[in-house]
């Protein structure tokens, strides 16, 4: 899955933490039993904690190709050398194996043709290019 992304809304530093949001204007997701188009509107909260990571909650809509709609939300962490991440955050490419980028997907759907969808759970590996992140995501079996 491939996610186009607007410049990131930055919030400031909260007690939390340091708040952006990016918003999500489109991609792509290719699999072996669906594929799609990930549809305009999504929402990237990320939250830079303290400690040089960062806390991700995103939810998207999906459309497939056959027309179905799915929703899909995610908790993620991302976290390495604050050399590497500010390479990221200035919008440079970065060889992934020097960062740690995982996702945990869920998905939720009303059509009867993907009701299996509701019932995975999933884990994702990520990584972030000029454009945004690109993610693959696998079935706990």
């Amino acid at each position: 899955m491939h996610l186009a992304m607007k410049p990131m809304v930055v919030i400031g530093d909260t007690p939390g933490g340091f708040r952006r949001v990016g918003v999500v204007m489109g991609g792509s997701f290719e699999g072996d039993r669906l594929s799609g188009q990930v549809l305009d509107g999504g929402n990237d909260w990320q939250l830079l904690r303290r400690d040089g990571s960062t806390l991700l909650d995103v939810r998207l809509n999906l459309k497939t190709n056959d027309e179905e709609l799915l929703t899909v939300s995610y908790r993620g962490i991302r976290h390495g050398p604050a050399d590497v991440l500010e390479s990221i955050d200035q919008g440079m490419e970065v060889d992934p194996s020097r960062y740690y980028f995982r996702i945990n997907p869920l998905f939720e759907t009303a059509s009867k043709k993907y009701n299996w969808m509701n019932r995975v759970l999933a884990i994702g590996t990520g990584h972030r290019t000029s454009n945004g992140p690109i993610y693959s995501i696998f079935e706990i079996l």
